[in-house]
């Protein structure tokens, strides 16, 4: 299997993406090659999920480096990190973004000296070396998942973390997906994920294509659920872990941690390790991103639902007490708390 999400032309001039904003409906392809287009492709979530943000970014700069026409490498460094500033300013909370681009940055740095084609070859190779890694990321957190559950276990599963977020397999839902393969049987309760319905129209949609027993519920009942005994464990993935594992994630999963926690159901979290953020000391140092009130009061409606005049506020993200977190589920293992110790000891802190 290729990633089909986002995909680097063979002439290194485009990124071809998967429209997120149009699924389930219509599946449309966007071709990207200039900054403004990848700025606009992360902010208004054309492509989504935060190891796909990295992976589209970085071969976001690759590319306009790409287009740049320039022989002199200290202008094209000062070029290319131009580009690399104003993308990342897209979306400030998944440290993935960040971290996608200044691996291809520093791919060209590394370079230097050698000239400028020299400088576009090693971004290139680097950017294929990062969808590379993902993919390897994703298989091997979906192994460390499968030792967590059972045949037949109810998951709850909260946004969008399978492949459309990732290259394959995702990380939240990387172990649903690799168990179905595997013959497991597992029924997923999937959260809608107010207000833009990643859970909806993305995660109710994966699970569906791939055969998955799957019904989607309203974010607020996630209680009912676990009271009538469906839910067997948690799945989400998140966009920045910090360094004592309080974890930011789209918005209502730190409900979910709290309904868990109350009903005693384990409440699992899957990221790779590009995700962690050591320099974050906790979620209290996580910029928390705020998006239009009008997601809110008009989208996906026909009509405003609600008046014009009330005010609305509008959180991207919260963040989970690494006390509520049951494990933290990495390509390298599996940690859990208290966090400051297992993630050194698995990723010696950086």
């Amino acid at each position: 299997m290729k990633p089909e999400n986002v995909v680097l032309s063979e002439d290194g001039r485009s990124v071809v993406i998967i429209d997120q904003t149009r699924l389930p409906n219509r599946t449309e392809h966007l071709t990207l090659t200039a900054p403004e287009h990848f700025y606009e492709a992360i902010y208004e979530l054309k492509v989504r999920g935060a190891p796909a943000i990295g992976i589209c970014a970085g071969m976001g700069l690759y590319v306009c480096a790409n287009r740049f026409d320039e022989t002199d490498e200290e202008v094209f460094l000062s070029k290319i990190h131009n580009v690399s500033v104003y993308i990342n300013s897209s979306r400030p909370t998944a440290v993935n973004l960040k971290h996608g681009l200044d691996r291809i940055e520093n791919a060209a740095h590394s370079m230097k000296g050698c000239g400028v084609p020299a400088m576009l070859e090693n971004m290139r190779s680097e950017c294929i070396a990062v969808q590379d890694e993902d993919i390897a990321m994703c298989r091997a957190i979906s192994e460390y998942g499968l030792t967590l559950v059972k045949d037949g276990d109810g998951i709850l599963t909260h946004c969008n973390a399978g492949p459309l977020a990732t290259s394959l397999y995702g990380t939240g839902l990387g172990t649903l997906l690799l168990g179905k393969e595997r013959g497991y049987t597992f029924h997923a309760y999937t959260d809608e994920t107010r207000p833009l319905l990643q859970g909806a129209r993305l995660t109710a949609y994966e699970l569906d294509k791939a055969g998955i027993d799957v019904t989607l519920i309203c974010d607020n009942m996630a209680s009912i659920v676990m009271k009538q005994g469906k839910i067997n464990a948690c799945f989400v993935g998140c966009d920045r872990v910090a360094a004592n594992g309080d974890t930011a994630n789209k918005i209502g999963t730190s409900g979910v941690a709290v309904l868990a926690k109350h009903y005693g159901i384990p409440f699992y979290v899957f990221c790779p390790s590009s995700t962690i953020d050591f320099k974050c000391g906790s979620g209290a140092d996580i910029t928390i991103e705020e998006r239009d009130p009008d997601e809110i009061k008009t989208k996906f409606y026909a009509e405003p639902m609600a008046p014009a005049s009330v005010k609305a506020y509008n959180p991207a993200f919260d963040v989970t007490d690494a006390e509520l977190i049951t494990a933290i589920v990495t390509e390298k293992g599996i940690c859990r708390y208290p966090y400051t110790e297992s993630l050194t000891a698995l990723f010696g802190g950086g």
